[in-house]
């Protein structure tokens, strides 16, 4: 198998083992069926199949990302929506959500599958607010180069079901929540900008559980590196900076590291200029990382979003060597069109929907 090759199965390890379906699977055991299954995100119709085949005969609400959706049994109630800018049917989703919510009875309970993107996917607003205030809002904080952590909390400020406004609305006895984590440090008030977050007080029996996480990622990643008989130089949550912070920082890692695999997971973040071109922060990562390691023999780099997607595009990030980097690179990274530039040198990382979000991974092998 070929540098490239083994990189990217490393890569493709680490997303597998957070599969939505085997995670949601696995938390299940043994698990009480609840009368409503609810699921937002776009891991929720991974995540919906997996409680599904469990308890089959339990009504379901399923809010998603275009795409995202397909395999469902009949029967589901399915909302597609717009990520990363919400549309008129994130409204939508967001509202049917509250409405279940409410509809709900005293002694009933209800299973809430909880992934990344949900901030978009599902939005219901605060009185006054419109789908251009909404849309307006992502479009800046998808610009400003701020962390999830700081996107999500300006989110909040405009909704009724974000930051445990949604679980406000629930008369019945219970709330289950499962959760696939896309956030630094794993805070349910933060992932989908808290859709699954318990209100102040509740007043029915709530719990909570991670069942995916970027750090089971990785070390899924490593061990099959390990088995591979791959050396694991470094296995860290170290993709939390600028992006050009990052290729930096991490490009002179990679130049001078050993024979062995580095297994990096986080988030950038990256300004936008007014007018950006094709592309998003794994294959402008992906690209600023060919540059500095341009010229390095036996170098290859994978840098992928973890749910297929990366950005308004098809693709995921990009795959890159010492022989990517070249003219027009540098051109492409200034108008954040650097998935024309990879997708001109088949350097582009394209995997679908994956079924999980837990952030971004990132894979440099030196043979």
């Amino acid at each position: 198998m070929d540098p490239r090759d083994t990189t990217l199965a490393l890569w493709t390890a680490g997303v597998a083992a957070v599969g939505g379906h085997a995670a949601t699977r696995a938390a299940l055991e043994g698990a009480e069926a609840p009368d409503r299954i609810f699921a937002v995100g776009k891991a929720a119709g991974a995540m919906a199949r997996a409680a599904l085949e469990r308890f089959p005969d339990v009504p379901a609400l399923v809010v998603t990302k275009d795409g995202h959706g397909d395999g469902l049994p009949e029967g589901v109630t399915l909302i597609e929506a717009a990520h990363p800018v919400p549309d008129a049917r994130s409204l939508r989703g967001g509202a049917a959500l509250r409405q279940a919510v409410e509809a709900m009875v005293p002694g009933e309970r209800l299973l809430l599958l909880v992934s990344g993107g949900a901030s978009s996917l599902a939005e219901d607003l605060a009185e006054g607010k419109t789908l251009d205030d909404l849309a307006a809002l992502n479009r800046h904080l998808l610009a400003a180069g701020l962390d999830i952590t700081a996107m999500n909390a300006e989110r909040r400020l405009i909704s009724r079901i974000k930051g445990g406004g949604l679980l406000s609305h629930f008369r019945g006895a219970r709330v289950r929540v499962l959760a696939i984590s896309d956030v630094p440090g794993d805070d349910l008030g933060v992932i989908g900008s808290g859709i699954g977050a318990a209100p102040p007080a509740p007043a029915f029996d709530y719990s909570a559980e991670i069942v995916a996480s970027n750090a089971h990622a990785r070390a899924a990643a490593a061990a099959e590196a390990r088995a591979r008989g791959i050396a694991v130089l470094a296995e860290e949550e170290a993709l939390h900076d600028d992006l050009e912070v990052l290729a930096a920082r991490i490009g002179a890692r990679i130049r001078v590291m050993g024979p062995g695999a580095m297994i990096l997971g986080g988030e950038p973040t990256v300004v936008l200029p007014e007018h950006p071109g094709r592309g998003g922060r794994n294959q402008a990562l992906a690209l600023a990382l060919a540059r500095e390691i341009a010229g390095c023999a036996g170098i290859t780099v994978v840098v992928g979003g973890t749910d297929g997607t990366d950005g308004p595009t098809d693709a995921a990030g990009g795959i890159v060597d010492g022989a990517t980097w070249g003219p027009g690179g540098a051109a492409a990274l200034a108008a954040a069109d650097s998935g024309s530039y990879l997708a001109a040198r088949d350097a582009l990382l394209t995997t679908g929907p994956t079924g999980t979000n837990v952030m971004d991974l990132l894979i440099a092998l030196r043979a």
